[in-house]
């Protein structure tokens, strides 16, 4: 899985056995998942039209799910907890049935292990569950909005054959949702600020829990050198398992090896760093040829 975004979109692709709630959702494989922000006042007869435009100016193709929000992709926040990856954007202007009102709660899932297609819908019954939760504890007597969408993606062969609260994914995803849905309100709606998306981290580390990742306060900086980019702190291409830039090393858990790249400067370098941030679709083998 890769994404990127933009001031209007984010792009999502992988090679995903998917299930979406929203534009010609379903169950399909895909390879571009987007969540795009629209006009407050947007209009369209044919919102499948116009997500497939989007992808077209992208030169991407059209098997794809796409959500619309008048959300900025300024206000996403990205979770990340062991193999699962979520994405919210949230505004919450029409709980009411008011559909002239297009804020809404935009939840997409991503997973780098295998999902049946059972899992993905009861994925979406967690994630669900997760949001509302969220909204009661943050004072809201509500439980969505009008136009709220999920997205649930996976990769890789089946691993994982239920996804409810009990299971070892639903619990990832259930905790990653619920903090999610709750800083992407806080930071819509202003109580918190940030020039950039949220990006948390899922830690046992001294049972850390939920942080906020950001590169202009990072306790760590300079991990590797003075100067060095950290666009990419969570590089995109992990684990590469190229054994010249990084290796594999017991995992502190004791639960096997895990891949290291800890002496690893591809993406701090700004060369190959601003080649990723122009070419979000490079490949490995690509910016590593630089």
């Amino acid at each position: 899985m890769r994404y990127h975004y933009t001031n209007n979109t984010l792009f999502i692709r992988g090679r995903f056995h998917a299930a979406s709630s929203g534009i010609n959702g379903g169950i399909a494989d895909v390879s571009t998942i987007l969540n795009h922000t629209v006009p407050i006042d947007f209009s369209h007869d044919e919102p499948l039209n116009y997500v497939n435009e989007l992808l077209e100016k992208k030169g991407y193709g059209k098997d794809a799910f796409g959500l619309l929000t008048a959300v900025s992709m300024k206000h996403l926040c990205v979770l990340q907890f062991d193999y699962i990856t979520v994405f919210v954007t949230a505004g919450v202007s029409n709980p009411n049935p008011d559909p002239a009102k297009p804020h809404t709660i935009n939840i997409i899932i991503t997973s780098a292990e295998g999902f049946s297609d059972a899992a993905l819908l009861d994925a979406i019954i967690t994630a669900t569950e997760a949001k509302a939760h969220a909204l009661r504890l943050m004072g809201r007597d509500f439980t969505g909005t009008t136009s709220d969408a999920v997205v649930i993606a996976s990769e890789g062969d089946i691993r994982h054959i239920y996804a409810g609260t009990y299971t070892e994914p639903g619990k990832r995803i259930y905790s990653a949702v619920l903090k999610g849905v709750t800083e992407a309100l806080q930071l819509h709606e202003g109580t918190v600020a940030r020039p950039y998306p949220m990006f948390f981290i899922y830690s046992r580390y001294s049972n850390t829990g939920w942080f906020e990742w950001r590169r202009d306060t990072c306790p760590y900086y300079p991990c590797h050198f003075e100067g060095q980019v950290c666009d990419f702190c969570y590089c995109p291409f992990y684990p590469c398992k190229d054994e010249s830039l990084g290796e594999w090393v017991e995992s502190s858990s004791g639960n096997g090896r895990v891949w290291a790249c800890t002496n690893c400067h591809l993406l701090h370098d700004e060369k190959h760093a601003e080649h990723l941030r122009k070419h979000p679709d490079a490949s490995f083998e690509e910016v590593k040829g630089l």
